[in-house]
């Protein structure tokens, strides 16, 4: 785990600051989805509270959710499953998904294979994600690539249209 912390803090809070700073675009819906850990009694600030009472609350600060923006729990790995976020995507008449955060060899990788299966068209910044598991990390990216037909693009890359 002290891999990931590294990894997001030296690499990955740029590149995703990038991608929510483009809430303020028409054309972009930004969407948190947050592990909820099986405790279905906790609301999005009881989820926000308990990430910054861990062991780096520096880590999380950088990226938590505006306020305004969608905040769906999760319950899986994928972003998708038990989720409203197809109907939340469907009814904005969003057809692209870009995947941002941890874990790319498990809740990226889910959540884009179930983007996919679902018809959207997928985009992954690799300096927003950040792996457990470097060559997990970096196989699950080739398979988002190559089986999902994921375009794999810096984060200021992956908002043009």
């Amino acid at each position: 785990m002290e891999l990931l912390r590294s990894l997001v803090r030296e690499c990955r809070l740029p590149g995703v600051g990038r991608l929510a700073q483009a809430r303020a675009r028409d054309d972009v819906e930004l969407v948190y989805v947050n592990d909820n850990y099986g405790d279905f009694t906790r609301d999005r600030r009881e989820i926000e509270s308990r990430a910054r009472e861990g062991r780096r609350p520096d880590l999380v600060e950088p990226l938590l959710p505006p306020p305004e923006c969608a905040f769906l729990p999760k319950v899986r790995h994928s972003a998708f499953y038990g989720t409203a976020l197809e109907y939340l995507l469907a009814r904005t008449e969003v057809d692209t998904v870009v995947l941002a955060g941890q874990v790319t060899e498990q809740c990226v990788l889910y959540s884009a294979l179930d983007a996919y299966v679902r018809h959207f068209a997928l985009r992954v910044p690799p300096d927003c994600v950040a792996a457990i598991h470097h060559d997990l990390g970096q196989a699950a990216l080739r398979m988002m690539e190559r089986n999902m037909s994921a375009r794999l693009a810096p984060s200021p890359e992956c908002l043009d249209r």
